[in-house]
């Protein structure tokens, strides 16, 4: 009763939301509460969030293999971009959402780099529009939510990099509305320089 009265009043003192968000959660979590990708989805949903991305940190995707039908679900509410191994699964329509399971900043700039060598691209014409054209998620999220204690990890290391940062103290398996508010609340009280 007292988290519904908390959610209106946060709810009632949101102006200015974030376009694009991304929750970076670790594997553990994802074993530990595979439907909250779902229930943040709807929240998104519900507040019109333009686009949200979820990055599930893991050395081994495979150990993932059974929470890809929870995550799957997810397209029967919005536009999914499941990014798993090597490949890319797309369906569904709606709010954009993407999911990338293990995938590492570092390793996709690297990607950006082998690709233009490839297409024999000068060295002398690349400059940030050229490399972010390369990308494989290309967009720069407004905020960052890292739940839990753990630390950031390098995915969208080139996109982020003005983003705002905020550390949710409770875990994702034990995430409420309220703590996704507080979030959007902190994010709202900020003003927003992109590295000036």
């Amino acid at each position: 009763m007292i988290y519904r009265l908390y959610e209106k009043i946060l709810l009632r003192n949101l102006s200015t939301l974030p376009e694009h968000i991304c929750f970076m959660i670790s594997e553990k979590d994802m074993l530990d509460a595979p439907d909250n990708l779902y229930r943040t989805v709807e929240w998104c949903r519900e507040l019109g969030i333009r686009s949200v991305t979820f990055h599930i940190s893991t050395t081994d995707p495979a150990r993932l293999e059974h929470c890809l039908p929870q995550i799957r679900r997810v397209s029967s509410i919005a536009h999914l971009r499941l990014h798993y191994r090597e490949g890319t699964e797309v369906g569904g329509e709606g709010m954009d959402v993407a999911v990338a399971i293990g995938k590492s900043g570092r390793e996709e700039i690297a990607a950006c780099i082998r690709q233009m060598a490839k297409e024999g691209v000068e060295p002398d014409s690349v400059d940030e529009e050229l490399l972010e054209s390369y990308l494989t998620f290309r967009y720069e999220p407004d905020l960052v939510i890292k739940t839990g204690g753990d630390h950031l990890t390098d995915f969208l290391i080139w996109q982020s990099v003005y983003s705002e940062l905020f550390f949710l103290d409770v875990n994702w398996a034990l995430l409420r509305k309220v703590d996704f508010l507080r979030a959007l609340r902190d994010f709202q009280s900020r003003v927003r320089r992109f590295g000036r």
